[in-house]
This record gives structure tokens, sequence and C-alpha cells, in this order.
């Protein structure tokens, strides 16, 4: 059985610069898939799993983290039909059309953004993953149906080329 220290109330002021810098850049790889991610990458740099969790809560802190999120390789998973679907919302319905769209099981991301006008009027975006360009074209018109969007003007632009995923980079400098 593997015992833990007990660690000071302020133990992250025990984590040297270097100790830091490794645990931001494993950080920056993702988490292990495993049960116990933080005691893993623990072990892998030498600290204890509570210094782990204590620097990251100190880190969201100070806002150098702001929060974890999965980067999911859809391609991977089969998912090659991919479509961003761009909506021109009225101010006043963004929110509720947006929470609606969110709910949706097809819809992976959703999003606002400013119209960037006169070109392009679209103000929510909505990101949905298929197997086949047909599926997807099928879901985005249950979904207008069904949330009876289809008075609003839409565009739907599927990728052409998977770009490189990465999850974020903490830019924070710490002395060595």
């Amino acid at each position: 059985m593997h015992a833990h220290k007990v660690l000071p109330q302020d133990s992250t002021a025990q984590l040297s610069n270097a100790a830091q810098l490794m645990l931001r850049e494993r950080l920056e790889k993702g988490l292990p898939v495993c049960t116990h991610p933080y005691q893993e990458i623990a072990a892998e740099i030498g600290i204890d799993e509570a210094q782990v969790l204590e620097q990251i809560a100190l880190w969201r802190e100070e806002g150098l983290i702001k929060r974890f999120g999965v980067v999911v390789k859809h391609r991977q998973l089969g998912y090659t039909a991919n479509a961003m679907v761009v909506w021109d919302i009225e101010n006043s319905q963004v929110d509720k059309i947006a929470s609606q769209l969110a709910k949706r099981k097809e819809i992976s991301l959703c999003y606002q953004r400013p119209r960037r006008l006169p070109d392009w009027p679209y103000n929510l975006f909505c990101m949905i993953h298929g197997k086949s360009r047909e599926v997807v074209e099928q879901q985005i018109r249950d979904i207008s149906e069904q949330l009876e969007l289809n008075h609003i003007n839409k565009d739907v632009l599927f990728s052409n080329k998977a770009f490189k995923q990465n999850g974020a980079r903490y830019r924070k400098r710490i002395a060595k």
C-alpha cells in the first residue's frame, strides 16, 4: 500500500520551480487515461498527489488554468463528416436557442461569437460530427425542423482537413 505524506497546509510552497515546470509541462500533454490521473502524474514527476492537486488549485486561483476539457479525436472514431453550422440569430434569442442546441446529442460544441458585418452575419456556432455528410445534413434538417429554426439564416461549413488538436498551453514563466 502506498502511504501519502502528511503535508502542511501550504504544501504548494514546497514545490520547487523545477517541479512546477515539470507539472505544467506534464499537464500540457493531457491527463492520463486511468483511474487516478493525478496520482500517476505525481509519480511521474516525483511529487505527492496532494501537491499536484494543490498546485493546480493555486494555478486556477491565479488564472493560469481556467478549466480542464477533453480533446476528442473524432476522426479516429470514424466521424469524418464534420460541419460547423453558423446561425444568424437575433441577439435577444441567442441564449434561448444556444441552450436548445447545446442540449442536442448531435452537437459537440455550441458558442456565441460577434458578427463581422457586412460580410459575416453569423453569431452562433455549433459543431456536428457524423460518419457521413448525408447523416450530418439530415441531422441539421432535423434540428432545424424540431427547434423551429428553418426561418433563420444559416450556413453549413464542412471541414476538408483535420488540424492537429492540442490541449492547453500554459505560458506562465517559472524561474528555473
